[in-house]
């Protein structure tokens, strides 16, 4: 009786049974993932790379077998190995012994959804394996869907949202660290012996210290341009944990989701908890191919709005920080303008009634016009921007709150602390969290959005910023029994809220600022239009930045800006022209008081914009191919966009280190078409004498066979070159 009733809660919770093959493949136009999954069997993974046709199945299955693994391991019947998902049931069981019992696929015009479910020999405990295959972008999103019908709550202990096993061979991966203002630096290491773990513990941020992204090398050394490579970037926005298991076996155990630490999580009956996505790419064109795998699907969807264009911008921080007057936002309106900038954006500093904001360590959630600093308010400025024929935007950091504020007064319960501890404060000394678990914070955050565009509809861009982590972990809303779902509850609750704000507002272009680059990761950015590279502006430092970031993310989603000189973070002095020429291979700003510039600045300034609106779809919208990098140390660093028709590209070339009877590298071009014949024209022209190069025809094999010479003879020197197609 027990195994008929399991059996028919199997049955109502999964699509209707049917015969399926036992074999399931899943694939985009250039990869296929496979499958074994037996009717009462244990799903297990066959391989993963190229793409295969059916009639190949039965080969790949006689080169596999008996060397298979299991596709999702669970923890209970086999103990030994690490475990995807492990649970105690509420009997204190903590076993699972998992079977296939239905299989379904649905074709959708973009893609195909594959549903595997899986059940319990003996508990009514379900997981779903979800394939979500896009058909052109060669990603594989994969996830779980786990729920039950036991009579008590069921334990979570270890829950990632995919399993992937690695065939030993000279493994390397390659992943981003780093810190405040040095982020998304590049780290390639080989797979050793023992446990490799990526993580993250912020809470609120992700991606500072540590990336939720890899790539997997299979034949050893990681290479730009060739070699088969795995691509795994998990689209979450809180705390996750990569894992790299290498034991005796003939496998790398890969194991990619939330970070459990402190988050296990009490299952109610019939309650769905469904793992955050894990996309997969392959390409056997080394990080590259990779790169342009994960670019392609971030702009047909994975980032709001990432087909449009983004415009050049001006942000009023580094110019004056809080020192926000009409005044001098009507000042920096017009030095935009008249450079042919298409927007500013007022920062911190410009709210506060009972406690103005000056500093960092007051106000925040009192998000009412400092009437002092704005008499005309925010309409004041919008029209201000329109009169200098601009868009008009402004910085907001929703999810916080200071102890000097109006709102932590009124409501002291909304913030994440301990029930019987004093709150530890962050920056500035009384920066706090607001709990966004609670629904009360997450209605709070998004009548703050609605309430700022139904009373000023032309706002056209939201800078929104969080710059602390969660350091008192507690919740007065969550249940004493559900205290250690407040990381996982603060993702939902902000995704809740975002989703609401999108609905309501699609077109409203919204900046993922935390601390700088603290918010660069796919369970975000579905809501976001970019993300903020770093607060560091210095160009030299940005080239690293920005490199190690375009491994996963594509240059319109990657907010990138032209800061003063000397530098604010790092006090270097570089050229005005590195300073464009860096920013331009990302979404263009600018982060700085224009009216401290001079008129030969202004004038090249004026310049650089309007070239960089001319390349623009070539670099939001094209593919990147990046060919010398600055971290091989050859003084040199260089990387391309090109259009898919591959009629246009712009070039780019820096200088990273200057040193006497130095030796630049031949610059060999990649990704252009062998038989085309491409102009060369120089960009961001400094100086009079131009380039042997400069408007001569060259054909698509020359330049990236053969390669052209570029001088750089100065100090901070760098190239930009755009390529027309000749017919």
């Amino acid at each position: 009786m027990k195994k008929l009733l399991l059996l028919a809660f199997c049955l109502s919770t999964t699509f209707p049974l049917f015969a399926w093959e036992k074999e399931v493949l899943i694939s985009t136009a250039n990869t296929s993932l496979l499958l074994s999954a037996p009717n009462k069997g244990e799903l297990k993974f066959i391989y993963y790379g190229d793409k295969i046709k059916p009639e190949q199945i039965g080969s790949i299955m006689e080169a596999s077998l008996p060397d298979t693994r299991s596709a999702y391991p669970v923890f209970g019947v086999e103990c030994t190995a690490e475990a995807a998902l492990q649970v105690q049931h509420g009997d204190g069981n903590m076993s699972l012994d998992l079977v296939v019992t239905g299989v379904q696929t649905k074709e959708e015009p973009e893609f195909s959804l594959t549903q595997i479910t899986t059940c319990d020999k003996v508990y009514p405990f379900e997981v779903k394996m979800m394939y979500k295959a896009y058909r052109n972008s060669d990603i594989i999103e994969t996830w779980t869907e786990i729920s039950h019908t036991e009579k008590k709550e069921v334990k979570l202990q270890q829950f990632a949202s995919a399993y992937l096993p690695v065939r030993k061979n000279d493994v390397w991966i390659s992943h981003l660290y780093g810190t405040w203002a040095n982020e998304s630096k590049v780290v390639a290491e080989p797979l050793l012996p023992g446990m490799k773990v990526i993580k993250n513990k912020d809470g609120v941020r992700n991606s500072h210290t540590s990336h939720a992204e890899v790539m997997i090398s299979l034949d050893g050394k990681p290479q730009e341009a060739y070699g088969r490579v795995i691509g795994a970037a998990l689209c979450w926005g809180g705390n996750f944990s990569l894992r790299f298991d290498t034991d005796d076996t003939n496998y790398h155990s890969f194991f990619a989701g939330i970070n459990e630490d402190a988050s296990a999580y009490s299952l109610a009956p019939k309650e769905v908890f469904v793992t955050p996505e894990l996309a997969l790419t392959y390409s056997d064109e080394g990080l590259g191919g990779v790169s342009r795998n994960f670019h392609k699907w971030a702009r047909n969807g994975k980032v709001h709005g990432g087909k449009k264009q983004r415009d050049v911008l001006l942000n009023s921080w580094e110019g004056v920080y809080f020192d926000i007057t009409e005044q001098g936002m009507d000042q920096m309106m017009g030095d935009i303008a008249d450079m042919g900038g298409e927007l500013f954006v007022m920062d911190d500093g410009w709210f506060g009634d009972k406690y103005p904001r000056k500093s960092d360590n007051s106000s925040l959630g009192d998000w009412t016009v400092d009437t002092h600093k704005l008499p005309h308010g925010i309409d004041g400025l919008v029209k201000a921007a329109k009169k200098h024929g601009i868009k008009f935007g402004i910085w907001l950091e929703p999810e916080m709150t200071n102890s000097v504020s109006e709102l932590y007064e009124k409501h002291p319960d909304w913030i994440i602390r301990q029930s019987n501890r004093e709150p530890r404060p962050g920056r500035g000394g009384t920066q706090l969290v607001l709990d966004v678990s609670n629904p009360k914070v997450q209605d709070f955050m998004y009548q703050l959005v609605d309430k700022l565009m139904t009373e000023n509809p032309d706002v056209a861009y939201i800078k929104w910023d969080a710059n602390m982590n969660i350091s008192n972990y507690g919740s007065s809303y969550l249940t004493a029994d559900k205290q250690s779902h407040l990381y996982i509850d603060y993702q939902r609750g902000l995704r809740r809220v975002m989703e609401r704000i999108r609905a309501k507002y699609p077109d409203l272009v919204i900046q993922a600022c935390a601390s700088g680059g603290g918010r660069a990761n796919y369970g975000v950015l579905p809501n976001f239009e970019e993300f903020w590279v770093s607060d560091n502006t210095e160009a030299l430092q940005r080239i690293y930045m920005q490199w190690g970031t375009s491994y996963f993310f594509p240059a319109v989603a990657m907010g990138a800006h032209v800061g003063s000189s000397p530098n604010h973070q790092t006090g270097r002095a570089l050229p005005l022209k590195l300073r464009f020429d860096v920013a331009m291979t990302g979404r263009l700003g600018m982060e700085m008081q224009p009216k401290n510039m001079t008129e030969e600045e202004r004038v090249f300034a004026r310049k650089a914009i309007e070239t960089y609106k001319q390349i623009r779809p070539v670099i939001q919208q094209g593919d990147l191919y990046r060919l010398i990098s600055p971290y091989d140390d050859l003084g040199v660093a260089s990387l391309m966009y090109i259009t898919p028709e591959k009629e246009r590209a712009v070039f780019f070339a820096f200088k990273t280190m200057h040193y006497q009877g130095q030796i630049i590298p031949r610059f060999r071009m990649a990704g252009l078409e062998t038989n085309k014949q491409y102009r060369l024209t120089e960009l961001n022209v400094e100086g009079k004498d131009p380039l042997a190069v400069e408007g001569k025809v060259f054909s698509g094999a020359l330049l990236m066979n053969t390669g052209i010479e570029l001088p750089l003879p100065r100090e901070y020197a760098s190239r930009v070159l755009e390529l027309v197609e000749v017919r």
